[in-house]
C-alpha cells in the first residue's frame, strides 16, 4: 500500500483525522512562531496512532519536540548525518538521480522526488516513467512529490513503485 505524506502550513486535528496519512510534515516559510506551531502540531500528530510527524529544515528542533524526523531541503545535504547522529529519521528534498545517490550515501531514510506532475512554479515535471527509473535505480524509500491533486495522479505513482507520494494540495479543503 502505498504512503501518503501530508504537508501543511495549517496542521489541523480534523485535517489529520480525515485524511490518515502515514507521513505530515510541519512546513510554514512565512511564520515568526514556527517553533510554538511546530510544537503543536507535534503534540497533534501524536494523537493520531502510526502518524510519522516531520518538522521542516530544523533538526535541533525537531529532537528537542520529538519529532519522528526532520524534512530537509536539497540544500541540506550536509545536515543528513547531523540529524541521523540525534536519533531522527531523515527526508530530503531531491530534484536529480544524483540527489538520490547522495541522500542514500549520506544516510537519509527517504528522499522526495519532484516534480512529478505539473505544479506552479516547480519547473518541468518529471514524469512518472522518470521516478519509476529513479525508483529501481535506489534502495532508498522515495516519495513522488509535485503536482498530485487527484485519486489518478496517486494511482500512477503507485504503479511507479514509489514507496509513497507527498503532497500538499491533495490533501487540502475543496
Amino acid at each position: 500500500m502505498i504512503k501518503s505524506y501530508l504537508i501543511t502550513a495549517t496542521p489541523s486535528f480534523m485535517q489529520l483525522k480525515k485524511h490518515r496519512p502515514a507521513f505530515a510534515l510541519y512546513r510554514d516559510k512565512e511564520t515568526s512562531e514556527y517553533s510554538f506551531h511546530a510544537q503543536n502540531f507535534i503534540q497533534i500528530c501524536k494523537t493520531i496512532p502510526n502518524l510519522k510527524a516531520f518538522l521542516h529544515q530544523d533538526y535541533k528542533l525537531a529532537q528537542r519536540l520529538n519529532a519522528s524526523g526532520v524534512h530537509l531541503t536539497s540544500l541540506q545535504f550536509d545536515t543528513i548525518v547531523l540529524a541521523k547522529e540525534l536519533g531522527l529519521e531523515v527526508i530530503i528534498s531531491c530534484h536529480s538521480e544524483e540527489d538520490v545517490k547522495k541522500a542514500e550515501e549520506l544516510g537519509a531514510d527517504y528522499v522526495t522526488y519532484s516534480p512529478i506532475f505539473s505544479t506552479p512554479n516547480k519547473g518541468k515535471p518529471k514524469g512518472v516513467e522518470d521516478l519509476k527509473n529513479l525508483v529501481n535505480a535506489t534502495s532508498l524509500k522515495v516519495f513522488a512529490l509535485g503536482g498530485i491533486i487527484s485519486p489518478e495522479h496517486v494511482n500512477a505513482v503507485q504503479k511507479s513503485g514509489a514507496y509513497g507520494f507527498a503532497s500538499i494540495r491533495y490533501f487540502s479543503p475543496s
